[in-house]
């Protein structure tokens, strides 16, 4: 039986291949997605939500699809306020969005959580979805701070960072997302009485 951990290849993608995809300015292109693309995955994610209805990713492998339930919930993790980026259906929505993309995005994306379980059987000797918390962060804290990041991580840096926005993206389009911003706008108030005091005391402003 081949060795995983010597052969460099993670779940069907290999070491040459991640590195060649997440290949310094190439990555940036990768992922430059349009704003109508972006809004049909919210919707889709939205709808998949609302009807309940058990998910089938149509791009992600099943290996990717854990993958990425587990970063998410790093990047935005279930707290007092809300639920997590899994329970707001962030996996979802990037689902939708790579099925939607095109060659070079759908390259990126597998390079880089390729290049996650590289970097983690190198290091702990199992895939990323299956490390436990102070390992992740390990990975993690090295590419999160592209100022503070080696060189020699600068794939990882750029993968990390655009999947922090994607993420970013797809928890505050869901339902979820919306009302962990508390936003107010689109609401009839009959009587304007300006801006709550708390408010302006935490702004260091006063009506003259």
């Amino acid at each position: 039986m081949t060795d995983r951990r010597t052969d460099g290849r993670s779940d069907g993608v290999s070491r040459r291949e991640a590195l060649q995809v997440l290949g310094g300015a190439s990555l940036a292109v990768a992922f430059d997605w349009t704003p109508p693309q972006l809004e049909r995955a919210a919707r889709l994610a939205r709808e998949t939500a609302a009807s309940g209805a058990a998910f089938a990713p149509t791009f992600f492998t099943a290996h990717e699809y854990e993958t990425v339930r587990v970063l998410v919930d790093v990047i935005i993790p279930k707290d007092e306020r809300s639920g997590s980026a899994t329970d707001a259906g962030v996996p979802e929505y990037m689902d939708f969005l790579m099925s939607d993309g095109s060659d070079g995005q759908r390259a990126a994306m597998r390079g880089g959580l390729a290049w996650l379980d590289i970097q983690t059987r190198r290091r702990f000797k199992k895939a990323f979805k299956e490390c436990v918390e102070q390992e992740r962060a390990t990975i993690l804290d090295a590419i999160a701070w592209p100022a503070k990041a080696a060189p020699d991580l600068s794939q990882g840096v750029a993968f990390f960072n655009t999947f922090r926005d994607l993420t970013a993206a797809g928890f505050f389009s869901s339902r979820m997302g919306v009302e962990d911003l508390r936003y107010q706008g689109n609401t009839f108030v009959a009587e304007w009485q300006g801006c709550p005091p708390e408010a302006l005391a935490k702004l260091g402003v006063r009506y003259s």
